[in-house]
């Protein structure tokens, strides 16, 4: 059930934003090179390593300068990434990632290998669901970059604080998930990006 409401809602939304889409990644593409579109391996269900999309927000080679980013100070971001990043309209291609059945609507949003390694047995619970593009850890964290903006060690801060709390939040998903709690949080999502 959950797979076909995945399959609908991407194709629905793919169709219903694709005019944007393309204006978004002609923006992205026209005003820095590199390209309009990221790709990063991230940790799926079961362990199993995908390739995200995102529009690219960052100058080209950023991802070798650390894998935090610190909100409005970071200068890796480009004109065009402070705004998909606070609209959050970068994550907008992976409606394409949902359709492939990388992802979920909803569900423990994709880390990168380097902070899965660090999960501890109880947390790698949240890799027996398919990862989503909105979850319980993302509307409580919705601002995590200003978070980790006024951090004096960033990285530390989300080892240490932001990503332990994400994690208690994605097992609670886990434990809990229904298809009543996704539709909750999609307009849960739905609420905290349009009031913001």
């Amino acid at each position: 059930m959950k797979r076909l409401f995945d399959i609908a809602a991407s194709l629905l939304a793919l169709g219903l934003l694709s005019p944007l889409l393309l204006v978004l990644a002609a923006a992205v593409a026209i005003t820095s090179p590199g390209g309009a579109f990221f790709r990063q391996v991230r940790v799926g269900r079961n362990g199993r390593p995908f390739e995200l999309l995102k529009f690219r927000s960052m100058r080209p080679g950023s991802e070798a300068r650390g894998q935090i980013t610190v909100g409005e100070r970071d200068p890796r971001i480009t004109g065009v990434g402070h705004f998909l990043r606070r609209t959050k309209m970068d994550e907008l291609p992976q409606l394409i990632n949902i359709l492939k059945g990388d992802m979920s609507v909803v569900g423990p949003r994709p880390e990168v290998p380097k902070y899965v390694a660090l999960y501890t047995p109880e947390q790698r619970a949240v890799l027996s669901v398919r990862p989503g593009l909105s979850s319980l850890a993302s509307i409580a964290y919705i601002n995590e970059n200003e978070v980790l903006g006024r951090s004096k060690d960033p990285e530390r801060t989300y080892v240490e604080e932001v990503m332990p709390a994400k994690l208690a939040l994605d097992l609670q998903y886990v434990r809990e998930q229904s298809l009543w709690l996704d539709l909750s949080i999609i307009v849960r999502t739905a609420l905290r990006l349009f009031g913001r």
